[in-house]
């Protein structure tokens, strides 16, 4: 059996990191492994391995969709043996920091001072590495966020690895503070669980599957005063004013997953259901937006009984 990869040499290190975050995004199934590293000087090398053969006149249609104005990169299919590439792929994974966090594979455990704000995430199935810019986004987003207030609520919505709510656990060390995540996809909530234990949180950080906002055990711990949703664009559009009906009133909502041309619209759809833009954070294409639920406005938020 043998699997292919989709291959682009760059000599724009900034569009290789939004190729290589787009390519994670695009297709699903997702690409079982990206990566990107230097192949000389000002060359990157970014790589995307899928288990099937992709229709690369499709993906370039996506990826000039998404670039907009920009030219899209030449990408070339090619077949690959049928090797663990998400394993091997971890060791092309630098840590990275994003405000007070800093997030690492157990490749550089060693290699890395272990604090409260080291948070170990291997490469998985699961998306949320911070490799990606708006896993990063985000991370900063809690940072900033968590210096200025103490949030007794937090949900995690969309959680993938867990990597946001271990953080704002982290941030937020006070026994008073409830931190939940949860995603659609069962296995993703599998890892998210595994990297809630292997970063000591266990019993401290919960994680369910479940299909909507309506699930009374999300709605048995509104309102949140921090949401956390790093999705994309058109469920984030339509969740609007459930997520404002679980909010609490001066609540933060972080919201991903965009690119940077998407923020108005989400931030517009936001406005609308009773919020107010605080800060947007762009980075490689891909947009954060930080959103502040006004006082009475939107849907009533209760906790459910």
């Amino acid at each position: 059996m043998s699997r292919c990869k989709l291959v682009a040499v760059l000599d724009d290190r900034d569009t290789a990191r939004s190729l290589a975050a787009m390519l994670e995004e695009i297709l699903a199934p997702a690409p079982d492994a990206v990566t990107s590293f230097e192949e000389g000087p000002d060359r990157t090398r970014v790589e995307a391995y899928y288990a099937h053969d992709v229709d690369l006149a499709g993906v370039h249609a996506l990826l000039t969709e998404m670039m907009g104005p920009r030219a899209v990169p030449d990408l070339v299919q090619e077949q690959v043996p049928d090797l663990n590439w998400v394993a091997l792929s971890q060791a092309a994974l630098p840590p990275v920091r994003a405000g007070r966090f800093i997030v690492h594979g157990s490749h550089d455990i060693a290699r890395v001072p272990q604090g409260p704000f080291a948070i170990l995430i291997d490469a998985g199935e699961a998306f949320g590495t911070a490799h990606h810019a708006t896993t990063e986004g985000c991370l900063v987003a809690i940072d900033r966020l968590t210096r200025r207030r103490r949030y007794r609520s937090v949900l995690d919505l969309g959680c993938g690895t867990g990597v946001l709510a271990i953080a704002a656990r982290r941030a937020l060390p006070g026994t008073a503070t409830h931190v939940l995540a949860t995603d659609i996809d069962p296995e993703a909530v599998r890892v998210a669980r595994a990297n809630i234990a292997a970063n000591g949180l266990a019993g401290r950080v919960g994680a369910l599957t479940a299909s909507g906002l309506r699930d009374p055990r999300i709605r048995s711990h509104a309102p949140f005063d921090l949401l956390v949703a790093n999705i994309l664009a058109a469920p984030l559009l339509a969740l609007a004013k459930e997520i404002a009906g679980i909010v609490a009133p001066n609540g933060s909502v972080v919201l991903s997953g965009l690119l940077v041309e998407q923020a108005a619209q989400v931030a517009a759809a936001y406005r609308a259901a009773g919020f107010s833009l605080d800060h947007v954070d762009r980075r490689n294409g891909w947009a954060t937006l930080e959103m502040v639920r006004r006082r009475g406005a939107g849907a009533r938020t209760r906790r459910a009984g």
